[in-house]
């Protein structure tokens, strides 16, 4: 009997400064969903019109304007998508204190029975995990990028979505890769690691073809490889 549906969202918010306790609020989320530990191509994605004004320094990093929000939904117009979106996945977040914080802010001034995030989904910190994975070094998404070999060159500005997109290609190699497209089982994670799950395939099942790489290819692969040690990634491969 075939497992359920492992459904997961990875998630990124930009917001109008740094503490919500100050009054600062959500901007823009950004979602991407994972079915299997494969990127559906599902995402919800909104812009946010906080009712009040940006901090000039959060502006420098994510490049959201007042003059842009002035026309979008409010909070209260999108949250009943937003949840229907989340609910009963596991979010992926990295920090998410700082993301969930802000949406349970979001949630509170509401003035309804909407709770907290936690209601509707379980968080995995990416932060925490990575911290735990790689001690003493800098864990930052872009440092993490660094370190797996993803390019994320386009990223001149941070932006919610785009970080979403950027931080599930990081789950995936962080946590063991996305899942073979053969695999009859999805692995599952147990305190914070990924249990390895071995396929017996028939027997029977037709042959795939095999496609040699050419030269160029194999130069290609072997740059990337070089280029993963330098970051201090491990190579496998080469093992």
């Amino acid at each position: 009997m075939s497992k359920p549906t492992i459904r997961q969202i990875v998630l990124d918010t930009e917001t109008t400064g740094l503490n919500p306790q100050e009054g600062h609020r959500v901007i823009e989320i950004g979602c991407v969903e994972l079915l299997n530990r494969r990127l559906s191509g599902r995402h919800f994605h909104v812009y946010i019109n906080p009712e009040r004004e940006i901090d000039a320094g959060a502006v420098e990093v994510h490049g959201i304007t007042n003059e842009f929000l002035a026309d979008k939904p409010v909070f209260s117009s999108i949250v009943e998508d937003f949840i229907n979106f989340i609910r009963d996945a596991e979010l992926v977040i990295h920090n998410a204190p700082f993301d969930v914080g802000f949406l349970n802010h979001e949630f509170g001034l509401l003035n309804n029975e909407t709770g907290v995030v936690e209601n509707y989904s379980s968080v995995f910190d990416t932060l925490t995990f990575a911290r735990k994975k790689h001690p003493g070094q800098r864990n930052s998404l872009d440092a993490l990028c660094k370190r797996y070999g993803i390019d994320n060159s386009h990223r001149d500005l941070h932006g919610a979505l785009l970080d979403a997109e950027i931080l599930a290609d990081v789950y995936l190699l962080m946590t063991g890769g996305q899942a073979s497209l053969l695999d009859e089982e999805i692995p599952s994670e147990e305190e914070g690691g990924v249990e390895s799950v071995i396929v017996r395939l028939p027997s029977n099942r037709p042959r795939l073809k095999v496609i040699q790489c050419d030269a160029e290819e194999v130069a290609e692969h072997q740059r990337r490889l070089a280029a993963i040690e330098k970051a201090g990634g491990v190579c496998l491969w080469k093992n």
